[in-house]
């Protein structure tokens, strides 16, 4: 009895000891399966030909690894190579893969995998994404040091190139023997093999359609394991219908919620809403080089179109409230961009002043200005899209009311393309889509002018010195210099007119934990952080020491 009755006293003491000084605390758990609704269906599950369908880029992203990756500010971190080395001339990359980097099948991936993906982009006849700089490949020699190392030698510098390496490597075992001209046909694109963190278990289909792509885990990975299980996306005809799968139940995530269902999102109180900028912007072109447009050659005029334009008043009653205002042809937040550069907020009065000042005159309020026999009229070219012509109308007005005469013509968007490579416009509102690496040589060097993409026809040579530079320059700090300088000119010449960069809005239920959205390069890159997320709880004791929040010193 006396040892029974101590041994309860002992094990109350204990209990109490624990009650005191231990608490339970709920940790992510292995397990669980994010269901996300996607618009649209996969066509071609192969990282070379992903970039023309973004549910494809969704899919591959968790699939396929690149030798490198881009992080939310845009710079470039290690993937499937752990580290790289560049010669001091900027014109040699040696790259050493990962000793446990292995594909879904259980093959270790070695240099033979990259040779051939890198040799598929140097064929003449293949036709993937441009984005992926296949005219950039084709002028770099590859060689195979050994198992684990690649050497890429350029044949001039290009600090640039280190962005074209994020592209996803493919399996030398299952694509050898395809070509670059039956790529897009081979039957691997639905059967992928790759080396990411998930790898397919499942594709279903109805009368020939896509309606569902399951991944699990690839336990092999060379990151840390993911806490979720599986990933199944789902696929519907648009982004309401996308909505509509969430508010029923069928799903636990939405890819992209658009400003027009906004509303709609935000009264599914179990829907949480993440919002994050993306690599794109829209902007204004104005054609420096037409012969009839004399006042867009003068800096003070467009300094006043700028001024003229309410972009707040652009994104809250067009845009929904989804993009943000930016001055700068270089991305904000991103490692290059220079958050002190001179901006341009909305001010008619100062505008009026500017055009004054340059001679361009009207005596009446409802006067078209003009100076030396010109008037100053011009018409804005944009895509037939209800945004885009609404965005073009509101410009028009802003400029109408300082004294322009602005017109609005809408066309195809594959019209607008060809009137901006053949120079044939006055003005154009369109969205560029960006790059992760930040060089500005393409659209603002004046050797781009003919047949580049300078479609303003900018010839400034400060400004093409300094991009010039930048882009053969490997040293980050150094380039950073450069692309303030640059912005800084850009400012003050204002060849073009900078809007807004779009928001991109992601729906995940709450039950999903753990959910962070950085800056985007693309769509699919709000899975940059999916190995954190999880939905299974798990219960842990720990100290109370441990479970309080840190007070600060």
């Amino acid at each position: 009895m006396l040892v029974i009755l101590v041994g309860i006293v002992l094990l109350v003491l204990l209990l109490t000891y624990l009650a005191i000084n231990y608490t339970t605390v709920v940790r992510p758990g292995h397990g669980g399966t994010y269901v996300e609704a996607v618009a649209g269906q996969p066509q071609a599950l192969n990282p070379l030909l992903s970039g023309y369908n973004p549910p494809d880029e969704d899919l591959c992203s968790l699939i396929f690894s690149g030798l490198t990756r881009l992080n939310e500010d845009g710079k470039v971190e290690p993937d499937l190579a752990s580290d790289w080395e560049i010669g001091a001339d900027g014109l040699t990359y040696v790259f050493h893969l990962r000793t446990n980097a292995y594909w879904h099948d259980g093959t270790p991936v070695t240099a033979d995998d990259v040779i051939l993906t890198i040799r598929l982009l140097q064929d003449p006849q293949f036709s993937g994404p441009p984005e992926l700089g296949a005219d950039v490949w084709r002028m770099v020699e590859i060689d195979k040091l050994d198992e684990l190392t690649v050497q890429f030698t350029l044949s001039e510098p290009f600090a640039p190139f280190l962005d074209y390496t994020t592209v996803g490597i493919l399996p030398a075992h299952k694509i050898a023997g395809i070509g670059a001209e039956n790529l897009a046909a081979a039957r691997f694109n639905m059967a992928p093999v790759g080396s990411g963190p998930f790898q397919v278990e499942e594709i279903e289909s109805e009368d020939g359609v896509i309606t569902s792509v399951v991944l699990k885990h690839f336990p092999r990975y060379f990151r840390a394991r993911s806490y979720l299980d599986r990933i199944q996306f789902r696929f519907y005809s648009d982004y309401g219908a996308a909505l509509d799968a969430y508010a029923a139940g069928d799903v636990e995530g939405v890819a992209r919620v658009p400003a027009r269902e906004l509303e709609r999102a935000a009264g599914l109180t179990d829907l949480n809403l993440y919002s994050a900028q993306i690599a794109e912007y829209g902007i204004v072109f104005l054609n420096l080089n037409d012969d009839g447009l004399v006042f867009f050659q003068e800096p003070e005029v467009r300094q006043a179109l700028m001024l003229g334009i309410d972009r707040r008043r652009l994104i809250d009653e067009v845009l929904g409230g989804q993009a943000m205002v930016t001055d700068s042809p270089i991305l904000p937040g991103t490692w290059a961009y220079q958050a002190d550069t001179p901006d341009y907020p909305h001010n008619p009065g100062r505008a009026e002043a500017l055009l004054d000042e340059a001679g361009w005159i009207r005596t009446t309020a409802v006067d078209t200005r003009h100076k030396t026999g010109r008037t100053m009229s011009f018409t804005i070219l944009t895509s037939r899209d209800p945004r885009r012509e609404a965005l073009a109308e509101l410009l028009a007005e802003g400029w109408s009311a300082l004294g322009m005469q602005v017109d609005v013509e809408s066309v195809p968007a594959a019209e607008v393309r060809q009137a901006l490579e053949e120079r044939n416009y006055q003005a154009a509102l369109v969205h560029l889509k960006l790059p992760g690496d930040p060089d500005p040589y393409p659209f603002w060097h004046e050797t781009q002018v003919k047949d580049g993409q300078n479609y303003a026809g900018l010839v400034h040579r400060r400004i093409s010195e300094v991009v010039e530079r930048a882009r053969v320059t490997p040293n980050e700090n150094r380039r950073r210099v450069l692309y303030d300088e640059f912005q800084e000119l850009f400012a003050d010449e204002l060849p073009s007119l900078p809007l807004y960069v779009p928001i991109y809005t992601y729906g995940v239920d709450q039950r999903i934990n753990d959910v962070q959205v950085g800056p985007l390069m693309r769509p699919a890159d709000r899975f940059r952080t999916v190995l954190n997320w999880w939905l299974v709880h798990r219960r842990v004791f720990i100290r109370d020491v441990e479970a309080a929040p840190a007070q600060a010193p």
